[in-house]
């Protein structure tokens, strides 16, 4: 092999590997830019609850009129805020479902760049909602914005996993719950009152979601398609060895096209499964509980719920910053984060996840305890009294040991 290519080479006969060439670099970086998004909207809403509720009583009151109640009835307003938080998982939820579908026709690249259009629509409705005087369109923002983060969920890991080099993708792999972590902290930051977390600057903070969407539809096209989906799905060699070429920086990608070659023919020879079929294969039935548990059990953690309301539960603890407490646990979320990248690829994913799962465990059977002692006549907690009591205490240890 002449000397130059981005290949590292062995003396004791073992296969190459793959550097980190620029194109690769650019191409993570430009995918991850929708995981950053997706983050950036768990936390945005959060912070900036008592000021977009003020603006609900006021459009409220404007529709009703000078005869009208003096402020809108509080189940009312609890159930507006609660539609335009949940809203956002339940454009996830119906999105998810197409994610297949979608990668499968247009293209894992493409559909990044498609799924953007659902970005810049929802943030620019959010950011229109105070002007036009609609809470209305608050929701349909969040519920476009989750559409996207429901296909953003799929197509990155998706991308990334199939342009990563082996001996990396663990660790490439991190970066989509990276970019998600480092949206939820820069949300959570931005939401302070101090920043845009304010009385008419926070339909600024909902709509600067569609920065990161224009800057990935500026260098998606300048990324390759997966390679993968050229070959194994649309059948394209050509395609898919320049992909594999600029991704690799080989000028002979013979060995890394062979593999997808072999993948293809291994897929080929499996028959079709349906659903039912598949849940009482006994030779899938393992591979399908370990995929399903892993992805609902951070799921299930609750920890995206808790982001929703966190300013929220430490101000009901007597927090005396609870916007601030709210940050803090979005850095720890991220240090945390920011480990695994490195520590993936050297102490196994088996062993971190399961780490993990036991402190996930712990920590929500003490966020049961501490609510249930603030919430108690006489508790350790006092809503009322942030000065006495230990259910801030508690509080504070359940969101630091994550």
């Amino acid at each position: 092999m002449p000397s130059g290519f981005q290949q590292i080479g062995s003396e004791d006969g073992e296969p190459p590997r793959q550097r980190v060439t620029g194109t690769l670099v650019l191409a993570v970086f430009s995918a991850v830019l929708g995981s950053l998004q997706f983050g950036y909207n768990i936390g945005v809403i959060n912070a900036p609850q008592k000021v977009i509720e003020q603006s609900y009583n006021e459009t409220w009151l404007g529709r009703q009129g000078p005869e009208g109640p003096g402020c809108i009835p509080p189940s009312t307003l609890t159930t507006l805020w609660s539609l335009s938080v949940a809203i956002f998982s339940v454009g996830g939820m119906i999105s998810s479902f197409l994610i297949g579908i979608i990668s499968q026709w247009l293209g894992r690249k493409r559909a990044m760049l498609a799924n953007n259009v659902l970005a810049v629509l929802g943030g620019t409705l959010m950011g229109l909602a105070n002007a036009t005087a609609s809470y209305e369109i608050l929701i349909l923002g969040r519920f476009l914005i989750g559409a996207y983060s429901g296909l953003t969920s799929g197509l990155v890991p998706m991308y990334v996993g199939e342009i990563a080099p082996t001996h990396l993708r663990g660790a490439l792999g991190t970066l989509n719950q990276l970019a998600i972590v480092i949206g939820i902290l820069i949300a959570q930051v931005l939401g302070l009152e101090s920043m845009l977390g304010t009385a008419t600057l926070w339909p600024l903070l909902l709509g600067i979601t569609v920065l990161p969407a224009l800057v990935q539809l500026v260098l998606l096209p300048f990324c390759p398609e997966s390679p993968r989906y050229l070959y194994i799905i649309r059948n394209l060699e050509g395609p898919a060895r320049k992909s594999l070429k600029r991704l690799t920086g080989w000028a002979d990608v013979s060995d890394a096209l062979a593999e997808l070659k072999d993948e293809k023919r291994k897929l080929e020879r499996e028959r079709p499964l349906s659903l039912l079929q598949l849940l009482g294969s006994r030779t899938h039935r393992q591979p399908l509980v370990i995929a399903v548990v892993l992805q609902l059990s951070q799921q299930l953690s609750g920890i995206n719920a808790v982001f929703y309301y966190s300013t929220s539960i430490f101000e009901s603890a007597g927090v005396g910053q609870p916007a601030y407490a709210t940050i803090g646990a979005g850095v720890v979320n991220t240090v945390f984060t920011l480990v695994s990248v490195f520590l993936v690829e050297r102490a196994g994913r088996r062993t971190l996840h399961l780490l993990g799962l036991s402190g996930m465990c712990g920590c929500a059977i003490l966020m049961t305890v501490a609510l249930l002692l603030l919430v108690r006549p006489g508790g350790l907690g006092r809503a009322n009294s942030p000065t006495h009591g230990n259910g801030p205490k508690v509080l504070w240890l359940v969101r630091i040991t994550p």
